[in-house]
């Protein structure tokens, strides 16, 4: 007698979970088993897979004509997160599995031989979307800790294909994944501290803007100086995200590599690739689409040391994702988006051997060697960089100083929080995102800031795109300090960070 079973589950596409109906087939024939419906080889496999579960679990695998239609069929089916559900059709298609109401459910998770379950990439998306359309989700209880972040009541965790089984056919319960949230999302404020940072006033200071602000920034100097230091200490003045903003963090990082861990939750992402990454490392990429480091760092911190030691077409990649806060990634198959709004704190050499303007003296590099080793940035990235800020060479005295230690990265980031504070009161979101009409109405100039502006955009020949960028710097300032309008003292302030551009 011919039986067709419906099984719901979920495929990987960037940042969505698109429904996949999984039908199954019986009918009499010669023993074999097809799958149609787009499926990749590590798809087809799942047939050697779901047999051995099947029969390891004490049921019988049908010994007759299956067929598997995983729909839509325009839609590219990866991995094995599909052998769960495909499992359960087999069984209730062969009358071996009786539920009463199987369209409230969704099932994702690989089988192992033995029929135990086994993590999947990218699990936070589908509990979203599982949620989103009201069905029952049971998941691999390896990625039980991973879904309870999310706090979802309709989210099951099972440990093997048997006790999915049993709390089908309702003889047992599985694990709701928020149960133990609580105890997990306990969000841990950086350990590096600003403190160990001695001098650098005006760099410090910068660092400051730029987290008030979430503005972009490039340190140049030479080798020692601190930039690293700067850069690793920036997570611990910005606040910790918000329950919106570590949900999307987290639903990124979940399609990662590494996966998401609870220990992250809150947390601002700090990702620093090398500069030997590929465009696709850094962007995104892969088949199917994979987020890129610039997407991990999504509503965190991107950090590029040695910034002209990338790649020039890498480095090209980012000007979109600057301005939109997005990525998307196009295959023949495909389109994924990808959010990428993150903050870019870079790191350069004054020179091709990094020792000009050093306390040593002995850079020897030319000025056509200088130029070459700059032009390396190119004038539209360059433009996209809100804060070009100098880190010069410290003498011997200051290092090893004994005088009273600098502010803390607490101090600071309190600082943070209120100019932050004013902001989303003001317009709802940073001043690194102000543009057109919204620039304009919020960053009121007072006539002699005005005229020095002016007066700086004809003298260093300025863009209009870094106009705008030192006009929001410049707003910061003043959030810093309280104040509506700005004033000379902000303009100038701003202006002094556009190091590049003043040589």
């Amino acid at each position: 007698m011919m039986k067709l079973a419906h099984v719901y589950s979920r495929a990987s596409m960037g940042m969505q979970a698109p429904l996949v109906t999984i039908e199954v087939h019986i009918s009499g024939g010669l023993p074999m088993l097809h799958m149609a419906g787009l499926p990749a080889k590590a798809v087809r496999e799942s047939n050697h897979r779901v047999r051995s579960a099947i029969m390891m679990c004490g049921f019988k695998f049908p010994s007759c004509h299956i067929t598997i239609n995983l729909a839509p069929a325009d839609l590219p089916k990866e991995g094995g997160r599909f052998d769960l559900a495909i499992a359960l059709g087999i069984l209730v298609a062969s009358s071996q599995l009786t539920i009463a109401d199987l369209a409230a459910y969704e099932f994702i998770g690989e089988l192992a031989l033995s029929g135990e379950l086994r993590a999947v990439a990218g699990i936070l998306p589908v509990v979203l979307a599982a949620s989103a359309a009201g069905r029952q989700l049971i998941i691999p209880s390896a990625n039980a800790a991973e879904a309870a972040v999310l706090r979802k009541q309709n989210v099951h965790a099972a440990h093997h294909l048997l006790a999915v089984c049993e709390a089908l056919r309702g003889e047992a319960k599985l694990q709701v994944c928020s149960v133990a949230a609580d105890e997990a999302l306990t969000p841990i404020i950086s350990d590096t501290d600003l403190a160990d940072v001695r001098g650098q006033p005006h760099a410090r200071r910068a660092l400051e803007v730029a987290a008030s602000g979430q503005h972009s920034v490039l340190f140049v100097g030479p080798p020692g100086t601190g930039k690293t230091m700067l850069a690793t200490r920036m997570a611990g003045l910005l606040p910790l995200l918000t329950d919106a903003e570590a949900q999307e963090a987290a639903a990124v990082t979940s399609l990662g590599s590494q996966g998401f861990s609870p220990a992250q939750w809150r947390q601002r992402p700090f990702r620093a690739p090398h500069h030997g990454s590929s465009a696709a490392a850094l962007v995104g990429g892969g088949r199917p689409p994979r987020p890129g480091e610039i997407s991990l760092a999504h509503h965190g911190i991107l950090f590029l040391d040695e910034l002209p030691e990338f790649d020039r077409h890498t480095l090209e990649a980012l000007r979109e994702p600057l301005e939109s806060g997005i990525i998307t990634i196009s295959r023949a198959a495909c389109q994924a988006v990808f959010p990428a709004r993150f903050q870019l704190i870079a790191a350069m050499n004054p020179c091709p051997c990094g020792y000009l303007g050093s306390l040593r003296g002995d850079c020897q590099c030319s000025v056509v060697q200088i130029q070459r080793y700059r032009a390396r940035i190119s004038g539209p990235l360059l433009d996209r960089i809100d804060m070009q800020v100098e880190v010069p060479a410290l003498s011997a005295g200051i290092l090893l100083s004994g005088s009273a230690p600098c502010e803390e990265s607490a101090s600071v980031r309190r600082r943070v929080i209120v100019a932050h504070g004013r902001q989303q009161a003001r317009q709802n979101c940073y001043n690194h995102d102000l543009s057109g009409a919204a620039l304009r109405e919020h960053c009121p100039l007072e006539a002699d800031a005005q005229a020095m502006l002016e007066q700086a955009i004809a003298r260093f020949n300025l863009s209009a795109r870094a106009c705008h960028r030192v006009t929001r710097v410049a707003r910061t300032i003043a959030d810093i300090a309280g104040h509506a309008m700005l004033s000379v003292e902000h303009v100038s302030e701003a202006l002094a960070y556009r190091h590049l551009d003043r040589r």
